[in-house]
């Protein structure tokens, strides 16, 4: 009898698709296309079981498709470019480049024996001077068709790495790798002009029909569609040229509850009198060692100074209010400047509680209600509130009515226009770091900002840089930074900052359509290939990398380098839970924790006998060493185990926790499935037996089954009806033909899942070919519908018996067998049914 040994099947099943070229996708236009992909890894040296589980989706799918007759594009690349090489040529030496493809080779490495699907010839990083030359040509599109621009902007600005971080690299104020306090500078940018999309990008939400509805959510909370009123306050005491102060609100209904006006730092009222005044200018100064996050800002101390100037307010002249400036005020949201309403803003609340300001509500829970607030009231707006100080005349009144009230009564005025205003801002896609795609424009003195002739792209990165400095290397190298103006040959300087990363993995997906492409996307192969039909990645990329590719599909089509077809990118969209593991760690003698690795505790214990601590189901993370090591599983188990069990444990959109005890019991599982092929194989070929049809009926109910649950990522659900299925053929007396065709069909139904195992099963049978290329097994209806059902009996609301009866019973038989139940007779001891009620296929109710 043979064994199951997972090193030699997969090693040889892996050469025959290498050799074969399985994957290798080629347009075909006689065949239905299918471009499933997974959000592109970052090379950061080793992978973990959370990216098993995520491409093991995306193969599953991917082999499905194959089996289904589709012509399948499932490529892989690397999201290349990024501080973290920066950071670690700074830290151990080296250089970025160096580091980046060593770990892109190491990672290769760990992945292609998880034998996966991937079409490796079309493979690139985003730091290969061929895939971001490309970028660097689409900017150029972007700038001639006005989609990029340049201004000055307020930035978070990281002191020691000097550099701009994005929001969501700013953690409690703090720059996410160097941990220094983030500043407020205001520098000049590059911006991508996405909020101009605003209204298209949100409404078009309402077409992603297989997106998940709460990634929907996220972002149109993110673009944030308001509609509210723009008005000005005339100002008192003002330097000249600022006699008015344009305010934004969301909420005008609250206008008669205004007790202050607030402006940034940044405003240019406040940057006059930062010019004038010490304090001022102090104050301001202070403003901007904050970060610019919304977390920040809400989080922070609010701090205020008084400038002296006040406002008239619109309803009633006589009333003045003081202007402050406040530290968590933008300039980038609305006009740079508010008024407070303290009484129904829990931010205003603790500013004017702190600066003694008048709190004056404008609506209450009920007419009773005391005037004097302990703390904000601010109640949802579809809520019905009693207004004291409303705009209309019904006093009883919705947020949402009162706010449309309040806009008719200041148009009505002449107090401001009702607006419809967006949350979105621009992107802006400067970063002052060498290790990332180069700006493709040159500064002369003569000219100007002058774009760089395609020609002369790739603008590569030189790669004689010194990190010893902290800061942008590109400012400090003369040779690569000095060069000629394109347009009038006069020495110029290049742009040193570089693109955002997630300007890299905006278009990589149309990239895959044609990665050797001398143009950024090749139309033919875009209009193939396009859109992904499946996209599969974490939720936390669910705003800024999914709606950027969005707007960037956008311009790819305006600039002539994506079909219109093609504008919304992603036809579905799928976001995978984490794999989690137990998290083990003693403490030193001051108390802080040591972690220790899953393969060096056994029973809660270490080698040495110390017993650990246990932190149940945490994300893996190296830092706390709950990672397992994919390639110590697949050494141990087989690729395929680890395959199975990520996809058996739990549904795919939820987290799995990663046991030892799970791996052992799925490679138990395949060995199982192995042996019984192995028993079929020695059966005699003639041999007849009993239940064939059983045993048939049962494999068509589960190719039903597993077909649907691999359609609707039930994996999980899927890969029970094969356990089930495995322990029925195991059990089964059929005949040889019947149980080939039953093992054969096993092996095809878990290819997607196990794809090694079942190519060996499927040779071990005498199948044709390769298994991954054999088509997909189809249910027989036939054979899905039962000839017989079971029915239960009650009798008065009880159950008493059940009875099996062909399907097709006629209602009258199906009563007669009933009553004759011995079980029934007893209950109703000689007494006459007054009605039976049978309702078919389902029950059979006897009422006494």
């Amino acid at each position: 009898m043979s064994r199951y040994i997972p090193a030699e099947i997969e090693a040889r099943w892996q050469q025959a698709w290498e050799e074969n070229e399985t994957f290798k996708a080629v347009r075909d236009a006689s065949k239905p296309k299918y471009y499933v992909l997974e959000m592109f890894p970052y090379p950061s040296g080793r992978i973990h079981m959370g990216h098993v589980r995520n491409y093991t989706m995306g193969d599953v799918i991917a082999r499905y498709k194959i089996a289904t007759g589709h012509n399948v594009l499932h490529p892989m690349g690397w999201d290349a470019f990024g501080m973290p090489a920066e950071n670690a040529a700074m830290a151990i030496g080296g250089h970025p480049k160096d580091w980046t493809y060593g770990n892109i080779d190491d990672m290769r490495g760990q992945m292609k024996p998880l034998g996966l699907s991937i079409d490796w010839s079309r493979e690139f990083a985003t730091c290969d001077p061929e895939y971001y030359g490309q970028q660097q040509a689409l900017f150029l599109d972007f700038l001639e068709s006005d989609l990029v621009y340049r201004k000055n902007a307020i930035v978070n600005w990281d002191p020691v790495d000097m550099t701009v971080l994005a929001n969501e690299q700013v953690e409690n104020g703090r720059g996410w790798r160097s941990g220094a306090l983030v500043e407020r500078r205001e520098l000049t940018q590059w911006f991508f002009k996405i909020s101009e999309h605003s209204e298209e990008l949100l409404s078009a939400l309402d077409t992603l029909d297989n997106w998940p509805a709460k990634v929907k959510l996220m972002q149109a909370n993110w673009i944030g569609k308001s509609r509210g009123l723009q008005f000005a306050f005339s100002t008192v005491d003002a330097p000249d040229g600022h006699d008015r102060i344009e305010v934004y609100t969301t909420r005008p209904d609250t206008l008669m509850g205004a007790s202050f006006v607030g402006i940034s730092p940044d405003h240019p009222l406040a940057k006059v009198l930062e010019r004038e005044n010490e304090d001022v200018a102090a104050f301001c100064a202070q403003c901007r060692t904050g970060g610019t996050t919304e977390e920040a800002i809400e989080t922070a101390e609010k701090l205020g100074f008084d400038t002296g100037i006040r406002v008239r307010h619109p309803f009633d002249t006589a009333h003045e209010m003081p202007v402050y400036i406040a530290n968590f005020i933008l300039m980038d949201y609305g006009t740079g400047a508010i008024f407070g309403c303290p009484a129904h803003d829990e931010r205003d609340f603790e500013f004017a509680t702190k600066y003694g300001l008048p709190i004056i509500s404008t609506f209450l829970p009920s007419e009773e209600s005391a005037e004097e607030l302990d703390e904000a009231y601010v109640p949802p707006k579809t809520d019905k509130v009693f207004y004291n100080r409303g705009f209309a005349g019904e006093q009883w009144q919705t947020g949402e009515e009162a706010i449309d009230a309040a806009i008719d009564f200041c148009e009505q005025n002449g107090v401001g226009q009702g607006v419809t205003k967006f949350r979105l801002r621009d992107w802006g896609l400067s970063r002052q770091r060498y290790w990332g795609c180069p700006i493709p424009v040159v500064h002369c003195d003569a000219c100007g900002v002058v774009p760089e002739k395609k020609e002369n792209l790739p603008i590569e990165l030189p790669y004689d840089v010194d990190f010893s400095t902290p800061g942008n290397p590109l400012d400090r190298h003369p040779t690569w930074r000095d060069c000629t103006c394109p347009a009038c040959g006069a020495p110029a300087k290049r742009e040193t900052d570089t693109m955002d990363t997630f300007v890299d993995s905006s278009w990589y997906f149309a990239r895959f359509t044609a990665p050797r492409a001398e143009t950024p996307t090749n139309m033919e192969d875009a209009q193939y290939w396009m859109n992904v039909d499946q996209y599969i990645g974490g939720i936390e990329h669910a705003i800024l990398h999914l709606l950027y590719s969005r707007f960037f599909a956008r311009a790819m089509h305006i600039t002539g380098h994506l079909p219109e077809s093609a504008i919304e990118p992603f036809d579905a969209l799928f976001t995978q839970g984490m794999v989690t593991h137990e998290i083990y760690l003693t403490r030193d003698e001051n108390g802080r924790p040591v972690y220790h690795l899953p393969e060096d505790v056994t029973d809660g214990k270490l080698a040495d006998g110390t017993e650990v601590e246990i932190i149940p189901s945490a994300k893996m993370s190296k830092s706390k060493k709950n990672v397992v090591d994919p390639l110590n599983i697949i050494s141990n188990y087989g690729a395929d185990t680890a395959r199975w069990f990520v996809l058996s444990d739990s549904p795919p959109e939820r987290d799995v926790e990663w046991t030892a005890s799970g791996a052992e019991a799925a490679f138990k599982h395949l060995t199982r499935v192995w042996n019984l092929c192995d028993k079929i194989g020695q059966m005699d070929k003639d041999a007849k037996g009993e239940g064939d049809d059983d045993l048939l009926r049962a494999m068509h109910k589960t190719i039903h089954d597993v077909t649907m649950g691999i359609e609707s990522f039930g994996f999980n659900a899927a890969i029970a009806k094969l356990y089930a299925f495995t322990a029925t053929l195991q059990k089964s007396k059929a005949g040889y033909a019947a149980q080939r065709e039953a093992i054969m069909t096993l092996a095809q139904l878990m290819s997607p899942m196990t794809p090694h195992l079942a190519e060996d099963v499927w040779a071990h049978q005498g199948g044709d070919g390769l298994i991954v290329n054999a088509p997909w097994p189809k249910a027989d209806e036939a054979m899905l519908v039962d000839d017989t059902i079971t029915m239960p009996i009650q009798v008065n609301g009880k159950r008493r018996a059940e009875i099996n009866v062909p399907a097709d019973m006629a209602k009258e038989e199906v009563e007669k067998i009933a009553l004759a139940h011995e079980a029934v007779i007893r209950t109703l001891d000689g007494a006459a049914p007054k009605k039976v009620i049978v309702v078919p296929g389902r029950i059979v109710n006897v009422v006494a």
